[in-house]
Order: C-alpha cells, then structure tokens, then sequence
C-alpha cells in the first residue's frame, strides 16, 4: 500500500522514533507533535503505540493526525527486543534506575549450560506478573503511581508468548537476550524470572525495543534525524496499515461510505482479494474481513466486508475526519 504524504495538508502517518534514552514515552510524543505543529496553529494530536519506559531506547512509532486511530495496530503487534541484565543483584524497579533490594555478589558463578537450561522454560507460553512500578492502570490510577506512594500493588498474572529468545552474550554476571514476544510482555518482569529461576537476581541494565509489528530496525530515526529531514520521515497511514486488505472506492462510493452509509460491491476484484467462495460461504464472509478503504491513493476510513445476498457488502466501521472534510 502507499498513500502520498503532503505535509502543507492535515499531518497524518506514522514516525518510527528511535527513543533516546532517559526520555519518557509521553515526552517522545511531545516533542514529535510539536516538530510537526505549525507555528501558532493548535498542536498536532499524536500517540504511541506501546511504552517504552526512560531506562528503553529503539522503536516508539508515534502516530500524528487520523492516524492515531489505529494505534491499536502497534499496541496488540509482536515486539522484539535485546535486553541486558545482571544476575548479581536486584532492585524494586527491576532495571538499574531503582534502589537496590538483594544482593548475590558472593553467590557462585552461573554456567552457561545452567543458563541455556533455563532459558529453554521461557519459551512459549508462559505466564508473567508485571512489574509493580508498570503503566498499568489500577481502579484508575498507574501501578508506579500508587508504588511511589508506598501502597500496596497487587498484580495480576497474565499469559504471554515468547515466541524466540535468543542468548546474545554471557559473560558473569551479565546476560544479553534477543526476544521476539507478543504485546503486554515485559522485558523486567523476564529477566526477573530467570533470575530467580537460577535463584540469582535479574535487573535490567540496557533494552532497547528492535522492532513493532516487524517493522525492521532500519525504519527507526533518530530525533537529531527527525528534526532535519521531518519531512521524509513521516510514514504514510496506508503502510502503517499495510496488513489489512486493500479497497479502493471513487465517485459517490466515498461520498457514501464517508456517512456511514453500507456499500454494493459489485466488483470481483475485492472477492478475490479476501478469498470468499460465494458457493461455500465461509466464517470469514458472514462475519467480515476488515479492509483499508482508499481514495485517491488515500486512507479515508476502515470498512468490514461481508457477504450480502447477491454482493460483498461494505459495512463502515471507522471513518477519518479529514477525508469527510475534503469530500463533503
């Protein structure tokens, strides 16, 4: 998919940041919305896609305009990571920023056999507490939050996919992992458990997140980078959403699908695009495929597909303001 980028129009698309460090995600935010606010105009709305804490650096893909619509893609996307940490102690943070809490400095060595032993049971599936101080939100408030303030932090366990984990490097105490993981997985919380797994500590002494939804590393623009050349590094909201099957409309179609209103789809091109067999109606046909919907080369909202009497049929599901007010 592709979809021009006019920067004299409505900003909208997608910059995959590469985070500096000690920066918060919401600071990362701030500073992106205001290098693409024009000067006395009200700041751009923008959003991220998955936290990354100060102490993390790599990819925050940060979303500006319509596009923050559909930070849902980043958020629910695999992730991967390289992550270091140190066997030799631990903290109430669970990475080197915290106050140190145990101590295993006279503990003796870790073999690598021992390691790799253990790290074979992190694959998979598996359940994961996540750290007390976390953006997780309880009864409203932020777990950090009610943390710092010395409250009692209950944390539910969750399941989680590490779908790979690689050992990088070991040298005692330190260990070096790549991990590929689905979404709501955290990098402390692991290296925690494999610490306590080889009954050592497991703090997190450097991360960096590689990629989001497989977006490669390379994509990742330093915020130096940004402020020079902003204007060719704004990604496009039709590659953010390249997973979703592509539907171009014209004429009255967008006219229609930008008030909401369902479309006839009397072309083929679309039944062959999401592979419905009108002869054996399957799940995906009576339950709807959902589609990218363009005009003009351009997003202009998100549609659901389904099989209608005599057509495909395209129910609106999410429509941008800035296409109903160039069309309308």
């Amino acid at each position: 998919m592709s979809d021009s980028v006019d920067l004299q129009a409505d900003v909208c698309g997608i910059v995959f940041l590469d985070k500096p460090l000690g920066w918060t995600s919401r600071r990362a935010v701030n500073e992106v919305s205001r290098l693409f606010s024009r000067p006395g105009k009200k700041r751009i709305k923008a959003g991220h896609a998955g936290t990354l804490d100060p102490l993390a650096t790599g990819m925050l893909p940060i979303l500006l305009g319509d596009a923050t619509r559909f930070s849902e893609v980043g958020l629910l996307a695999e992730k991967s990571y390289r992550v270091s940490f140190d066997l030799s102690y631990q903290t109430d943070t669970l990475d080197c920023e915290g106050a140190v809490t145990a101590s295993f400095d006279e503990a003796e060595d870790v073999g690598l056999d021992q390691l790799q032993a253990v790290l074979a049971g992190f694959r998979g599936e598996i359940e994961q507490v996540p750290p007390v101080y976390s953006a997780i939100r309880i009864d409203g408030k932020r777990a950090h939050e009610l943390a710092r303030k010395g409250k009692s932090v209950d944390m539910k366990v969750r399941l989680v996919t590490i779908k790979k984990l690689e050992l990088l490097s070991f040298k005692f105490p330190i260990v070096e992992l790549g991990v590929v993981c689905s979404k709501g997985t955290y990098m402390r919380s692991l290296a925690r458990d494999i610490g306590a797994a080889l009954a050592m500590g497991g703090c997190v002494t450097a991360l960096k997140r590689v990629s989001t939804g497989g977006w490669p590393e390379a994509m990742m623009v330093p915020m130096d980078d940004l402020t020079e050349r902003k204007d060719v590094c704004l990604v496009g909201l039709g590659h953010w959403l390249r997973d979703f099957e592509r539907l171009d409309l014209s004429g009255d179609q967008v006219k229609r699908f930008l008030h909401g209103q369902r479309i006839q789809l009397k072309s083929t091109t679309i039944e062959s695009a999401i592979k419905i067999d009108k002869q054996n109606v399957t799940e995906q046909a009576v339950t709807g495929q959902t589609v990218a919907v363009f005009a003009d080369d351009a997003v202009i909202g998100t549609g659901d597909v389904k099989a209608g009497l005599r057509h495909m049929v395209l129910h609106p599901v999410r429509i941008l303001p800035t296409a109903q007010q160039r069309y309308l």
